[in-house]
């Protein structure tokens, strides 16, 4: 068994990419949400172009402009962090699951012990990638599978 969606992962992939998930309930858990079911359909970089995607039309759609919101290295970085956690954890069945096993994700002060504020809050950061400056996050070649 690999690590695999529910039909309420589905439900809420559906909801998100056509809008109808109000983006003031998109916290930060609907984020590792979101990752985690992109990662289990696809690549790193296909889920992170996903990602990208996905919460731009969010903020779009809730009237925000992504530039002044969006935030490039964020949500790399974050995707990345699921990767790392998907790797290190037995295969789950839903995304809430896969969570809930892995409850420090859902500190999103974690990205502090690779990014200092000055870089990770920095214009530079928003708009593209920043390596971090403190402490690598892992990588990995190929999928979860």
């Amino acid at each position: 068994m690999a690590h695999i969606c529910s039909p309420d992962d589905r439900s809420f992939q559906k909801q998100v990419e056509a809008c109808d998930f109000p983006a003031t309930r998109f916290d930060h858990r609907s984020h590792l949400r979101l990752a985690y079911i992109y990662l289990v359909d696809s690549d790193v970089e296909t889920a992170i172009e996903r990602m990208r995607s996905a919460l731009i039309r969010l903020l779009e759609h809730a009237g925000v402009d992504p530039a002044e919101k969006f935030h490039e290295t964020l949500t790399q970085a974050w995707v990345l962090a699921v990767f790392h956690f998907m790797k290190q954890t037995e295969n789950c069945e839903s995304s809430n699951g896969f969570i809930d096993r892995n409850p420090d994700m859902l500190d999103s002060r974690i990205m502090m012990t690779h990014y200092s504020e000055e870089v990770l809050f920095s214009k530079k950061a928003r708009r593209g990638f920043v390596d971090p400056n403190l402490d690598l996050i892992p990588r990995y070649d190929g999928n979860i599978a």
